[in-house]
């Protein structure tokens, strides 16, 4: 049995987050990876916590996690049951909803109380109580309504860097960083170092997630549609040199190559409804 929608946050937090819910239960016990992305996540469970593999081989039980820009995949343990409420975050609103830059986040996963506080265990009473996805995400449309300060005085993201995230996002990692430098003005050396100051990881290194994220979600989608994979247009299209580039880039970001990605994860990628766009 599996259930999950996508919901649209409230109009103060859109283009800031995006709502994915996934209930899934009676499947067989696996292992559940969190790729890299361009994205923060924040994941409040209902039912049982997420049980997740920390670096040093050890599980931890989380009602609620957050985690920053990442380049290796995610481990969660399950035992055929996952229930919660994904929200997928721009890391231009980390300081916003979270208080502190996304730098502070950047390789780690930690538990909501280590960021948010007493926040979290509203988040937590109010998901669990609510009845549905509607009632879930009305609950966090009103607890991070309240946590939102966008643009607050003494927390600004330099437009600079602004600008030269939503190019990065926004081209997939097409855009150069010399030539990202040239249209905010700045050197690349200067532009590298604000840059990895706000979000954690150089623009390289984002510019790297943003592809690898389109690329992935190209090939989710072929397959939850039952059509041809098609992985050398993927890899084309993408910007990587070939099929055996895009390959290696899965063994690297995700631990796996693409086809067996695809094996573990599909029943996951279906019953969660995971969409193909984010904030």
């Amino acid at each position: 049995m599996s259930d999950g929608r996508s919901g649209v946050p409230g109009a103060p937090l859109r283009g800031h987050v995006a709502y994915h819910g996934y209930d899934m239960r009676g499947g067989p016990p696996g292992v559940h990876r969190g790729l890299p992305s361009p994205y923060l996540t924040l994941i409040v469970t209902f039912g049982e916590p997420l049980v997740m593999r920390t670096p040093d081989g050890s599980l931890a039980r989380r009602r609620t996690a957050i985690g920053g820009l990442h380049t290796t995949p995610e481990e969660i343990v399950h035992d055929g049951r996952q229930s919660g409420v994904h929200v997928v975050l721009d890391p231009l609103a980390a300081r916003a909803l979270l208080g502190r830059p996304a730098s502070d986040l950047a390789g780690i996963t930690v538990d909501g109380d280590d960021v948010l506080g007493a926040v979290t265990r509203e988040l937590e009473e109010r998901v669990e109580a609510a009845e549905g996805w509607d009632g879930r995400f009305a609950a966090l449309d009103d607890v991070l309504q309240r946590a939102l300060a966008v643009d607050a005085p003494g927390r600004p993201v330099a437009p600079e860097v602004r600008r030269a995230w939503r190019r990065l996002v926004g081209s997939a990692g097409t855009v150069p960083v010399h030539a990202l430098a040239d249209e905010v003005g700045w050197s690349e050396r200067h532009l590298g170092q604000r840059f990895r100051a706000e979000m954690g990881v150089a623009p390289k290194v984002a510019g790297r997630m943003a592809r690898f994220d389109r690329a992935r979600r190209r090939l989710q989608a072929r397959a939850v549609a039952g059509a041809p994979l098609g992985l050398a247009d993927i890899a084309a299209d993408g910007g990587y040199a070939d099929q055996a580039h895009l390959t290696r880039e899965f063994g690297a970001l995700a631990g796996c190559s693409p086809t067996r990605w695809l094996a573990e994860e599909i029943g996951n990628v279906q019953d969660a409804g995971t969409p193909d766009t984010a904030p």
